[in-house]
């Protein structure tokens, strides 16, 4: 499929703003299974600093400054993008098998997907998950299918709310309530799957438009967890499915902190009114775009 991805962000401000620092990871990713073909980042007032660069995890960060006085800002990111179907990963390693061998670092991979074992600032070590996730891990189960069933159950026992919680809530308070958004649900399977030494990382990316997807229209978040014997597989427990095709994926790292879309500060403002509007909508074969690649 291609995809022209939308992202537009109003910060409208109580009083003045002197001047705003921004930082963003709004520009898709390419990598096997999917293909950036153009991407562009616009703002309004025009920025006086405007600069590129990779972060650590590979993703691609926008930042800019706007240093004169401004009652509102408004940032787009257009993107032209080309995600194909993934095929049924195929995996019989055993959990306890799996957690073992990366442990052992074996190889370049298992030592890169090694550091997603670990605690991060949104995703502490909690005996809770540990416990919540224990029916998830029957000995001698594969991780494909103990992914899966956990994910499955992350879907069926939590409600899909929608400003239910913020991004400080602590996990152990969102695993009492049972109820949140696709960033919750990503980082409470992702401290399960890491309590049981299994490498998981946070993605964050877009649904495809028009389709019956909790999340869409806006950002949205998913877990990616590494089989050794078939690498990096993807799982979205807001929507019970494996991200395929109608998953974009823009950038990937230890939990939300670290893909954050859109940040900044701002000198001034008196408080703020944030709107955010995501579009991804199918494009013909044949349509050539137009955004110039940056």
């Amino acid at each position: 499929m291609l995809y022209q991805a939308t992202h537009t962000t109003r910060y409208r401000y109580q009083a003045p703003v002197s001047q705003s620092l921004s930082e963003s990871r709004l520009t898709p990713r390419s990598f096997p299974g999917q293909r950036l073909h153009t991407s562009r980042i616009t703002v309004d007032p025009e920025p006086a600093l405007f600069e590129q660069r990779t972060d650590y995890f590979g993703n691609h960060v926008t930042t800019f400054a706007v240093l004169r006085a401004h009652e509102r800002m408004v940032t787009t990111a257009t993107s032209v993008v080309e995600v194909e179907a993934s095929p049924p990963p195929e995996s019989k390693i055993g959990w306890e098998a799996a957690r073992d061998l990366v442990a052992e670092q074996p190889d370049a991979a298992a030592l890169d997907a090694f550091e997603f074992v670990f605690p991060s600032p949104y995703i502490p070590t909690l005996r809770e998950l540990h416990e919540y996730a224990k029916p998830s891990f029957p000995a001698g189960i594969s991780l494909l299918e103990a992914a899966a069933h956990l994910s499955h159950r992350v879907y069926k026992e939590f409600r899909y709310q929608p400003e239910s919680t913020a991004i400080e809530m602590p996990l152990v308070q969102i695993l009492k309530n049972r109820k949140g958004v696709c960033q919750d649900f990503a980082h409470i399977m992702i401290a399960a799957l890491r309590s049981y030494g299994i490498p998981a990382r946070y993605v964050s990316g877009y649904l495809r438009s028009g389709k019956d997807y909790q999340g869409a229209e806006a950002s949205h978040a998913w877990v990616a967890v590494y089989l050794p014997d078939a690498g990096w597989v993807d799982f979205d427990p807001t929507n019970d499915l494996m991200p395929s095709e109608g998953h974009v994926t823009l950038a990937w790292g230890r939990d939300y902190g670290d893909v954050t879309p859109l940040k900044g500060i701002a000198l001034g403002g008196g408080g703020q009114i944030i709107e955010v509007e995501v579009r991804v909508d199918p494009l013909e074969p044949a349509v050539q775009p137009e955004v110039a690649a940056s």
